[in-house]
């Protein structure tokens, strides 16, 4: 018996979809779908902080974590005041979802999930422009 997952084929054309989707968005639309993405996984980690699940909240804060620290990363520095203070931003949110899982604090991990909510819609309004 193999030991591959089986895969349907809606699966593999959702997959497929996503795919061509990230490889053929502007920039500004990528930023969206990376705030998303770490608002989906601050959400899984809220749930899973109330249900007691330590290791997967900690895996799902890991996952969101890595989205911010690309965030971020990829920041122009040179470009002014609102990348330094995106910087700032993306800053407190790793030091709070630092205590979110050390105090175990399903809300602290919403208030970031808030916030980046917040810089979501604003990238979302540039990216339809």
């Amino acid at each position: 018996m193999s030991s591959q997952p089986a895969y349907s084929p809606n699966a593999y054309q959702r997959s497929a979809y996503r795919q061509s989707a990230i490889l053929t968005a502007p920039p500004e639309r990528l930023v969206v779908m990376l705030y998303d993405g770490a608002r989906r996984f601050l959400s899984q980690a809220a749930v899973a902080t109330r249900n007691g699940n330590v290791q997967t909240a900690h895996l799902k804060l890991r996952r969101a974590e890595d989205i911010i620290l690309h965030l971020r990363n990829s920041l122009d520095l040179s470009q002014g005041e609102i990348p330094a203070q995106l910087q700032a931003v993306y800053l407190f949110c790793g030091r709070y979802l630092n205590e979110a899982r050390c105090q175990r604090d399903a809300e602290k991990i919403e208030r970031v999930s808030a916030l980046l909510g917040e810089l979501r819609e604003a990238w979302n309004t540039i990216a339809s422009a």
